[in-house]
């Protein structure tokens, strides 16, 4: 490069001069400028910020090129490539700031309108709340947990639990997860978390009061795998501790239980694994009634033992999470462990991917709504620190400190809330296991000298592979563990190393960086981060100080704390941003002392253990002056040491455990809102081809006869008019009546499959039809299409079927007398988007009082939950009229409340120009920003918007129907148009076989172009339980039915 300086000025003069240098007088200029390093430029800005490693070996080959020519010309070129990235970078970052900008002021706004509508009973202490007030906000372990350890408190908190027998139900999906001998580190799928739920499930497993625990996981039968990651249910091993007492049972304890979905034979990276969420619901949600029955056999009195609650651990098992918190009722809790927006942020400020290529490669908007999600539908979300609730959870629209608290104070005062709900952010840092871990507490050099001479058991193996690397073996050993990542940090802490010459006098620096056997094999940004650390142990000249092993074992790292004790060592974690930092309470709890970043959790470790210092990541100096002041400094050495000790208690698994129960069981007790009585149907063959479509006694509990339900303030029902005692003892009569008569045909088979007055005690299948039809003709002719492609099954009651629409009933209604088909042919409706459920009366009375539809109003209890009522109404109208005024021409009104399809728990919108209406996306994102939790869904080809509660959909309620009946979900049939209504992906998966019709509804395509997320995303296009029928017609729709095999010959 002595040849080339005029290209280090050229360079520098184009950063300085930006986008403006177009004509030969700056060409001059770049001539004139000789202090810009290009090579600086690049290490620290591109690699470090981009991880253009293409880059670096073309320049690397353009500056060893010979001809002189030739190399200007290449590093020229290479030049403004490198200015490229860096005005895309710029651009990128005011791209950021300015969504963020708006996202701000959107967020001040709904907040104000949030407070606005709740401040007419604002309490003076409630108005005061402000962002600095909020130290208290959330709950934390630390203000509470006892200094000092005691067998007593632990006796009185087990007195309080043993009478419990709690069954928890713990979901992750992602990467490889097994009790022993886990492979952390394989990939970036399996990783901390696998650990964190393993060892959760084990420590809950042996705590008092807790019955059973299972973790719920992707089976994975692969080539690739190992053997044990197929089978599926492992047994995680008890241990019986003195602080906790276990009562076991035959199916007690903690279990890894493995649910099959997606691809067969393949591992699938997190990325990949949306489009077969439902797939493992329905899977697991078999799994949970099936145990839930047998816990209620063993310690329920014979009635079904539900779980406390189901809790989901990162994005893809919170959405499954929510979606079986709704379809059981029982409370959600969720752990992000990291979080999709700030990795978002964290990308974006890169600079290195598009937003649109970010989007395609993580998949990072279908996580980001999954998490959304989340705070919709959980009672509790779990986190580490505070600084992850103030900093990342405070990016989603659904949530906001300042409204939690206010809301959190007017509940404990009793005070509305209109509707408003937040979750419960609690800060509980995750636990150890510290049974295996036993710190020398005698003096390392005394300990090293007696072993020597005593010779009793053999140094591990990972020691000689490390000690090799040094040429003083007596020096204290800085230690830290981190994969090659730049986020790590761990070229400035190798320069913090290499530029302190005390430092290096007085220590040796060991880094454990996962395990490789070709750099050339990793991936590009570990490949190119360990080069560049190499590269600077080369350039301080390091070696004999510095030890990188290519390999070790899980079960090798309690030894490299040990070792690096033994030398009275320190640990670091330089990371940029640490969002826990686990291995900083691995390190304590072997007795080292501990220097870490001052960004993120390790500020409440450390302030915790007291046992280290804190560093700015940023600052190397800060860095190697923290790691010298703990080696040069012996005293501070050992208080260091002392206090991590004696404090690390305080991050055990049974404080965590003690903590997480105590929080779990002050949740609102949930569970399905009906008794069952079956016994007749326990005693059924399971091997037949599937039990009762409805349990007739369950029918009798709150059911009503009504067309529409009940309706919105304003709205009329048959309810309303039965005011006095008579008429409503006349509607139980009916009710008891219309049961009755129910019972007694289900104790008959009928020969006719067509005269379906009332379900048979046999169904082979269901047929779901699904179809948003862009006219009711075509909707008619499809229903008719599907019925006589049924009869050629030819078995009498073989068939059900259950209409799922966003029609109300009366309109549903209308649409089978204008088909000419009566009621009692379906046995059952889903309306109103999946907010209501109605079976068919067999009461003569009902039909001749003009409501032949049983309203089923236990459904309503599943799916309230969180429904903001009339503040959701009020905030709807507002927005509506917002539109309006904003969008409206002449004083015509785009969008207004349709009074005649509402219902209690369905407000429904007339839209008359769908161009004009902001995307479903949008309006979610208001109601967040308003903590109110609620399901929009553009219906009926954009002409109607119907807004349902948070866990309500049709594909909730068929699973809803699945735990009311007990039927196979493997059985059912449902059928769908080519697109749909906005919430038609969630009629795709799932083990249910899906049957697309080709050519119908294609005009609701236009509703999913500005979807959050692209439909793509989340199609199973290789599921086997998927087929696409050519048309509509009764031939189609034969030879598709053979294709599932429903349909021989």
């Amino acid at each position: 490069m002595a040849r080339n300086d005029w290209i280090n000025s050229y360079l520098e003069a184009i950063l300085d001069v930006g986008q403006g240098i177009d004509n030969a007088k700056s060409s001059l200029l770049l001539r004139e400028r000789g202090r810009f390093s290009p090579s600086r430029y690049f290490v620290e800005e591109v690699i470090t910020g981009f991880d253009e490693t293409d880059l670096h070996r073309s320049w690397v080959r353009a500056a060893s090129t010979r001809s002189s020519q030739e190399r200007n010309t290449r590093l020229e070129n290479l030049c403004w490539r490198i200015w490229n990235i860096a005005r895309k970078r710029k651009q990128l970052e005011e791209e950021l700031a300015q969504r963020n900008g708006k996202r701000h002021l959107q967020c001040d706004k709904g907040l104000r309108e949030a407070t606005t509508d709740m401040s007419e009973d604002l309490s003076e202490g409630e108005k005061g709340d402000t962002v600095g007030d909020l130290s208290g906000h959330s709950d934390s372990t630390r203000g509470r947990m006892p200094q000092n350890s005691s067998v007593d408190m632990m006796e009185n908190w087990a007195s309080q639990f043993k009478e419990k027998k709690l069954y928890i139900v713990l979901i992750s999906l992602h990467g490889l997860i097994r009790g022993e001998n886990m492979e952390l580190g394989r990939d970036s799928d399996t990783g901390g978390q696998v650990k964190y739920v393993v060892e959760l499930a084990r420590a809950l497993g042996v705590m008092p009061g807790v019955y059973r625990v299972d973790l719920l996981t992707r089976q994975v039968s692969a080539p690739d795998v190992d053997w044990s990651y197929g089978q599926p249910t492992e047994m995680l091993n008890l241990k019986k501790t003195k602080d906790a007492t276990h009562e076991l049972g035959e199916s007690s304890g903690a279990y890894i239980i493995r649910i099959p979905f997606g691809p067969k034979n393949q591992y699938v990276p997190k990325e990949l694994l949306w489009p077969y969420i439902p797939e493992f619901v329905d899977g697991a949600l078999g799994h949970i009634l099936q145990m839930s029955k047998v816990l209620g056999e063993q310690i329920g009195g014979g009635q079904p033992v539900w779980p406390v609650a189901i809790h989901g651990h990162y994005s893809d098992a919170g959405d499954s999470a929510a979606l079986l918190s709704g379809a059981l009722n029982v409370p959600m809790i969720f752990t992000g462990h990291s979080l999709g927006r700030d990795k978002l942020e964290q990308l974006m400020k890169q600079g290195q991917l598009s937003r649109e290529e970010i989007n395609t490669t993580y998949k990072i908007m279908r996580r980001i709504e999954a998490e959304e999600l989340c705070v919709d539908a959980s009672e509790i979300i779990i986190t580490s620190t505070r600084q992850e609730i103030m900093e990342q959870w405070s990016l989603y629209d659904g949530f906001d400190p300042v409204v939690e608290r206010k809301l959190r104070a007017r509940m404990r005062r009793g005070v509305s809330c209109h509707g408003r709900f937040m979750p419960g952010m609690v800060v509980i840092p995750p636990g150890m296991e510290f049974h295996h871990m036993v710190p020398n507490n005698g003096d390392m050099d005394a300990e090293a000298e007696g072993h020597e001479e005593k010779n009793a058991t053999p140094d591990p193996p990972i020691w000689s592979k490390i000690m090799r690397f040094f040429t003083n073996r007596r020096k204290p050993m800085i230690l830290a563990i981190a994969r090659p990542d730049p986020k790590k940090n761990l070229t400035t802490l190798v320069k913090a190393f290499g530029e302190s010459c005390p430092l290096r006098k007085l220590a040796n620096l060991t880094l454990i960086m996962g395990n490789r056997d070709d750099i050339d094999e990793m991936p590009a940004t570990n490949a190119s981060m360990l080069i560049s650390v190499l590269k600077l142990i080369d350039k301080y000249d390091l070696y004999g100080q510095v030890a990188y092993p290519k390999h070790h074992k899980q079960s090798d790292v309690p030894d490299i704390y040990r070792l690096s004790a033994k030398t009275k060592g320190v640990f670091i974690n330089p990371a940029f941003m640490e969002p826990f930092g686990l291995t900083l309470i691995e390190a304590a709890a072997y007795g080292l002392p501990i220097v870490a970043t001052k960004n993120g959790g390790p500020v409440e470790i450390i302030k915790t253990l007291d046992n280290g210092l804190l560093i700015d990541p940023n600052d190397q100096q800060s860095i190697a002056d923290a790691l010298l002041k703990l080696v040069a400094d012996k005293q501070l050495w050992a208080k260091c040491r002392q206090h991590g000790l004696k404090n690390i208690h305080l991050f055990s698994w049974t404080e965590h455990c003690k903590t997480y129960l105590s929080r779990i069981t002050s949740c609102k007790p949930r569970q399905p809102k009906w008794q069952r009585s079956d016994v007749g149907l326990e005693q059924s063959n399971p091997d037949s081809p599937g039990d009762s479509l409805r349990d007739t006694q369950d029918l009798s509990l709150n059911l009503k006869l009504s067309l529409d339900g009940e309706k919105s303030e304003g709205g009329s029902t048959l309810d309303d008019t039965l005011d006095s005692e008579e008429n409503i003892t006349d509607v139980k009569s009916r009710e008891d009546t219309a049961v009755s008569k129910l019972s007694k045909y289900m104790e008959k088979a009928n020969d006719d499959a067509f005269n379906l007055q009332f379900p048979t005690i046999r169904r082979k299948y269901i047929f779901v039809i699904a179809v948003d039809c862009d006219t009711v003709l075509g909707l008619l002719e499809i229903i008719k299409s599907i019925i006589r492609a049924a009869r050629d099954l030819r078995t009498a009651g073989s068939i059900g079927f259950i209409m799922s629409t966003s029609l109300t009933m009366s309109e549903m209604n209308f649409l089978l007398k204008l088909g000419n088909l009566s009621a009692t042919d379906i046995d059952a409706f889903i309306c109103n988007s999946g907010s209501d459920i109605y079976y068919p009366s067999t009461s003569p009375e009902d039909n001749s009082a003009g409501s032949p539809f049983v309203q089923d109003s236990d459904y309503h209890l599943h799916i309230e939950y969180r429904w903001g009522g009339e503040g959701l109404r009020k905030t709807l109208v507002k927005w509506a009229a917002r539109v309006n005024e904003k969008k409206g021409k002449d004083g015509g009104q785009i969008v207004c409340a349709d009074e005649s399809a509402s219902t209690t728990h369905c407000y429904a919108f007339k839209v008359n120009d769908l161009s004009l209406v902001p995307p479903v996306k949008e309006l979610q994102k208001l109601m967040r920003t308003h903590a109110l939790r609620c399901h929009a869904i553009y219906c009926q080809n954009g002409t109607r918007l119907n807004v349902i509660p948070v866990l309500a959909s049709r594909s909730q309620a068929l699973r809803y129907l699945y735990v009311r009946w007990r039927t196979e979900l493997s059985n059912f049939v449902v059928f769908v148009g080519e697109y749909g209504d906005t919430d038609y992906d969630g009629l795709l998966g799932g083990v249910h076989k899906t049957v697309i019709l080709k050519g119908a509804c294609s005009d609701a395509r236009k509703l999913h172009v500005n979807r959050s997320y692209p439909l793509e995303h989340v199609m199973p296009f290789d599921s086997p339980n998927m087929v696409q029928a050519e048309g509509c017609t009764l031939a189609d729709m034969k030879v598709t039915l053979g294709k599932l095999g429903i349909l021989k010959g």
